[in-house]
């Protein structure tokens, strides 16, 4: 019986707790139903720089090689004899004119070699003086009767000995003087001096290197060649040359072709002769672009053109309501060269018309269809949009 008023007690709490939760449920205001944010697309701001307008303008092809800055002129100075280096006058960057006496050697020895032959000269002069004296008058003799015709022959012999003994005699006095005249150092050329190879005091061999001298009025750039390119290249073609630190590039122009390949490469060397310009050295590394061909026809900034896929293509803008998108464009690439302003382009020979904005590489890689925002400005190559009646109101 107790457990069954217990039972019921607890049957009637729950009926109460549960009225009183419908009470409140239905006092309580109707609650609004949850809804998702409405989705938004995002468009990519461009600036007027990330735009380029495909244009018909004449272009140039280039042929692109490298190498080594030469000066045409360069002469190593050796020592002509073997001696002490006694002085040197000059150092790195010196310059120096063709004769200028930049050195010498020690020439004591070469002094009294030509000493020695000199004193040897006389020696000889005088014996010939007597050989001829003695040959007159054997002459006489001869004529008087007084002394056979092989003593007079034998007079004119030793006459002939006396004068080629005075012949070497003096040809020994000159190259001792020679020798005493190459104890000096002398600078063949004008140039600077780029290298001091030998210091006073120093004992030089025959040959020794003492400076070298390079001649900078006259530089060449020395390119490799591959072999499939020769053909495109002609004696005066323009070229421009770009050397590491310098701003902008240098003229040259081709001048040489080397009629030998190089073995192992099979490349051949071209001599391109360079402007001069103060800041170029020998022996720095510098490129250059050689124009080997000149036309007009359609062309893109070589950074628009993407190959990432299997089909060449650019990213052009195109009109999507009162927007852009981008419009993935397929292109059949032609040639590559430069524009007029210096910038790398590449022919478009199919897939674009003139006159359509394409995006440049630094824009990266946007997917097809993505929203653009372009900039105020027209995009280069383009004319400015016509203002329209209610604006101009």
């Amino acid at each position: 019986m107790k457990r069954t008023t217990a039972a019921a007690l607890g049957a009637g709490v729950l009926l109460l707790a549960a009225g009183g939760w419908w009470t409140l449920r239905g006092a309580a205001p109707a609650a609004a139903p949850a809804t998702r944010p409405a989705a938004t697309t995002i468009a990519i701001d461009l600036a007027a720089s990330d735009l380029a307008a495909a244009q018909v303008q004449r272009w140039q092809r280039m042929l692109t090689v490298s190498g080594t800055l030469k000066a045409a002129s360069t002469a190593l100075v050796k020592a002509k004899v073997a001696a002490e280096l006694q002085t040197l006058t000059v150092r790195e960057g010196d310059r120096v004119v063709r004769g200028q006496l930049i050195g010498r050697l020690d020439g004591t020895e070469f002094e009294w070699r030509l000493r020695q032959a000199r004193d040897q000269a006389d020696a000889a002069r005088a014996q010939l003086e007597i050989a001829e004296r003695t040959l007159a008058n054997n002459r006489a003799l001869v004529d008087q009767g007084f002394i056979s015709r092989n003593a007079l022959d034998t007079a004119v012999s030793d006459a002939s000995a006396a004068r080629a003994s005075l012949a070497a005699a003096n040809a020994a006095a000159e190259i001792a003087a020679k020798s005493l005249r190459d104890a000096e150092i002398r600078a063949p050329i004008d140039g600077w001096i780029s290298q001091r190879l030998a210091q006073p005091g120093e004992r030089l061999g025959l040959d020794a290197r003492i400076v070298e001298i390079v001649d900078l009025e006259r530089l060449e750039l020395e390119a490799q060649v591959a072999p499939e390119d020769v053909l495109t290249l002609r004696v005066g073609q323009p070229a421009q040359v770009r050397v590491e630190g310098l701003a902008e590039p240098v003229a040259a122009r081709r001048v040489r072709l080397n009629p030998s390949a190089v073995a192992g490469t099979r490349t051949v060397a071209a001599y391109l002769q360079v402007a001069p310009q103060p800041a170029l050295r020998h022996g720095l590394f510098a490129s250059a672009g050689i124009v080997v061909e000149g036309r007009e026809s359609m062309v893109v900034p070589a950074s628009a053109l993407r190959s990432d896929k299997a089909r060449p293509y650019v990213l052009a803008t195109e009109r999507d309501g009162a927007g852009y998108r981008v419009a993935k464009r397929p292109v059949r690439p032609g040639g590559r060269g430069e524009g007029p302003d210096g910038e790398a382009v590449v022919e478009i020979l199919e897939g674009l018309a003139p006159g359509t904005r394409v995006l440049r590489g630094t824009v990266g890689n946007l997917r097809d269809g993505t929203r653009l925002t372009l900039p105020d400005a027209p995009a280069p190559g383009t004319p400015a949009p016509a203002a329209s009646g209610a604006a101009a109101r």
